[in-house]
């Protein structure tokens, strides 16, 4: 029997959180990439995996939009896509030496079950099958020259960097007709996918602490680092969650398609890397809060959380269809990167101390100035 394309609103279901659950370990191998190669070129390797698993959750997050993750055959497809997903995840580590077949092999399963799973969704809906056959050759495409970068070793870089290309390029060209976005769904699976990332930075804490002496300085850079993850969070939670979906809810057709693909499966990627950044950056400051960081670490831990910010004043720009920033967002993006020599000049704690005062103070001027729309957007959402 096929799946059957969902027509109302609906909410994430339990399965959708269990395939999730596979992008925690995901994310965390990524910092672990990071970790073992802390260059500059590492980090560039890492934002490269991390885009390709990103490409995928977002993938199954539309495909949940759509089918009823709760129908046996979906959650069937999901279940071995989740495992497939997690061997992927298991060798990120050495994706780019030994483990690199492994993992396109384990990446053409998911997609080749994302694929026939939206096919089959498409069988009663001529417009969704069309949209499915355009999307289909480009992701197809990508999975199999990840595959391909296995085999190589020089040119395995530019093979992932064209099979990414084929991904994200696809999803702009094959267009935005055909495609089904159930607004208060989409914004809150991708809401979910933040506080997961957030965990992340949890469980570089965690691991930073692992066999050392913990003293004063640790505890303050734990507290610090739990203060900056807060603000990632109350950045996104405060105002944002709640008006993109807004925004989704008053768009319809292939409108509403484009600004969800736009805002959410492409807005939210630098977001995601921003997040990771930070916490690969809290594993060396909790290691050793007492020396100065290096200069890959200091730019994980500012240019973190800057990307994330400077994301913000990217959306507007996409909403408002001019060049436009997001005024205390940017600034702090900015006063965040003129920290840069600064943080490899001071010890780390002092580092992620100053990174906390400018978070800080972002939130205390939002709160001021941003309290009237606040209020208007929290209205609007409870209103029938």
């Amino acid at each position: 029997m096929p799946a059957t394309p969902v027509e109302h609103e609906h909410r994430v279901t339990p399965r959708e959180l269990f395939f999730d659950l596979v992008f925690v370990f995901a994310f965390t191998q990524v910092a672990t990439l990071l970790t073992n190669d802390p260059t500059f070129a590492g980090v560039g390797r890492g934002v490269l995996v991390l885009a390709a698993l990103w490409w995928t959750w977002s993938a199954y997050a539309w495909l949940t939009n759509t089918v009823d993750p709760e129908e046996g055959v979906v959650g069937a497809a999901l279940l071995i896509a989740l495992i497939a997903m997690f061997v992927a995840a298991l060798v990120v580590p050495g994706v780019f030496e030994d483990d690199g077949v492994l993992f396109g092999a384990a990446f053409v399963v998911v997609w080749a079950m994302h694929t026939a799973l939206y096919a089959l969704a498409g069988r009663g809906s001529r417009d969704l099958l069309g949209a499915v056959l355009r999307l289909a050759p480009w992701t197809l495409l990508g999975a199999a020259l990840i595959v391909v970068a296995g085999f190589t070793d020089g040119a395995r870089i530019w093979l992932w960097l064209a099979a990414l290309v084929c991904a994200y390029l696809g999803g702009v060209v094959s267009g935005s007709t055909g495609w089904r976005v159930h607004a208060s769904h989409f914004a809150e699976r991708h809401g979910l996918v933040v506080i997961i990332a957030l965990g992340e930075a949890f469980i570089a804490i965690g691991i930073g602490a692992t066999g050392i002496g913990i003293g004063p300085g640790e505890v303050v850079a734990a507290i610090l680092g739990i203060l900056v993850a807060t603000s990632f969070w109350l950045a996104y939670f405060d105002f944002f969650s709640i008006r993109g979906e807004q925004i989704l809810r008053d768009r319809e057709g292939p409108e509403r398609v484009a600004l969800a693909r736009d805002l959410y499966a492409y807005g939210h990627f630098p977001m995601i890397v921003g997040i990771v950044l930070f916490a690969f950056a809290m594993k060396s400051v909790i290691g050793d809060v007492g020396e100065e960081l290096g200069s890959v670490a200091a730019f994980a831990l500012c240019g973190g959380s800057a990307l994330y910010l400077l994301t913000y004043s990217g959306i507007r720009m996409r909403l408002e269809r001019r060049v436009v920033v997001s005024r205390g967002r940017f600034t702090a993006a900015l006063a965040l990167l003129l920290l840069l020599p600064f943080a490899t000049a001071v010890p780390a704690l002092v580092a992620l101390a100053l990174v906390t005062a400018v978070w800080l103070a972002l939130h205390t001027y939002e709160l001021v100035w941003w309290r009237e729309a606040r209020a208007e957007s929290r209205s609007a959402l409870a209103s029938p």
